[in-house]
């Protein structure tokens, strides 16, 4: 159902708002559709671009720019914290094929994430704090302990 919904509203959207790409790319990358990343850039680049004819001038779409920004740190690569810790469930896609970032998940600070095809690394840096949990696609549930770097298939 949930594919049919969002190729139903894919046809129809006129896309006359640089906010429609951002939500159409968020549902994408969530949908693992290949064309979330078209759907991104188009939002980062209409205001760049001036696509819609003279606003860029007075500023930036303040709400677009900062959820492209949410998109790619959040929509692409899956990142939720909650309750059973941190889950990561990457999108795959070829305009992104790797990525490395540094975030802090609750009490961890420097938390490092490492995807490559296939592959992520999650890094925990030394600290007094017990062991980060962390939720991959499947439901995988496992650690890392401070101090130490694992590596697990997607």
């Amino acid at each position: 159902m949930w594919r049919a919904t969002v190729s139903y509203y894919l046809r129809r959207t006129s896309h006359g708002s640089t906010l429609s790409s951002l939500v159409h790319g968020w549902v994408l990358a969530r949908q693992k559709g290949a064309d979330a990343w078209r759907y991104c850039e188009e939002a980062l680049l209409a205001d760049v671009a001036d696509i819609q004819g003279g606003t860029t001038g007075e500023s930036v779409h303040l709400g677009a720019m900062a959820g492209t920004i949410d998109l790619v740190e959040r929509g692409i690569t899956g990142l939720e914290t909650g309750p059973e810790g941190l889950r990561v469930t990457p999108v795959s896609l070829a305009e992104i094929p790797r990525f490395t970032f540094t975030l802090c998940c609750g009490r961890h600070r420097g938390v490092r994430l490492r995807m490559l095809p296939g592959r992520l690394a999650i890094t925990v840096p030394d600290s007094p704090e017990g062991p980060l949990a962390v939720v991959l696609p499947g439901d995988r549930k496992l650690s890392v302990a401070p101090g130490q770097e694992r590596w697990f298939r997607l």
